[in-house]
């Protein structure tokens, strides 16, 4: 019997996607996969004003739930993490009996830094594992999943053959990540 992909929910969480170039082209790669829902934050509530219950019923819909994001000052962006708050909420994600447990997070970042300054004694001190952690947390205390995540470091000097293998890896990705991975 073939598996088929789980569900998967990419929020998409760039302030600005008509600029990017990094993000843009990641969500362009996994545009047309069956099983991706592509859920342009900025897109979809432009005066920032969320719909938490059609969220919420997104979230419920999917097995794998996607972060996809360029990292600002060490974390999502505001908008993002506005998202996190108000629909990840008490009741819904946690402290009611398991509703997203065996449900998968991945993180998909960019990074403006070069690979080597994401490390002990680089320019910001700490790894992307160390500085994912409240992510990793927040999955854990949901009762998720915390996938290996994706990271392409140094945004403004990554190449355009690259970029296109590193937009092919993450939909590749998508279109095979196991639940629980």
């Amino acid at each position: 019997m073939i598996e088929s992909a789980p569900r998967t929910l990419v929020l998409l969480g760039h302030p600005d996607l008509a600029r990017s170039r990094i993000n843009a082209t990641m969500a362009d790669a996994i545009r047309g996969l069956e099983n991706v829902t592509l859920h342009d934050l900025h897109r979809v509530y432009p005066g920032r004003t969320i719909d938490v219950a059609a969220e919420q019923r997104l979230v419920t819909g999917h097995e794998v739930i996607v972060f996809q994001f360029p990292f600002h000052w060490y974390a999502m962006p505001g908008f993002l993490k506005q998202w996190l708050d108000e629909v990840m909420a008490r009741g819904f994600a946690y402290d009611t009996g398991g509703l997203l447990t065996g449900k998968t997070m991945l993180v998909a970042a960019s990074t403006g830094g070069i690979a080597d300054a994401y490390r002990h004694g680089g320019f910001h001190r700490f790894t992307m594992t160390e500085l994912l952690r409240p992510m990793e947390q927040t999955a854990h205390r949901m009762g998720m999943t915390f996938a290996e995540p994706l990271i392409l470091h140094d945004a403004r000097g990554t190449g355009d053959e690259e970029l296109a293998r590193h937009a092919r890896r993450y939909r590749r990705l998508l279109a095979a990540v196991p639940v629980g991975t």
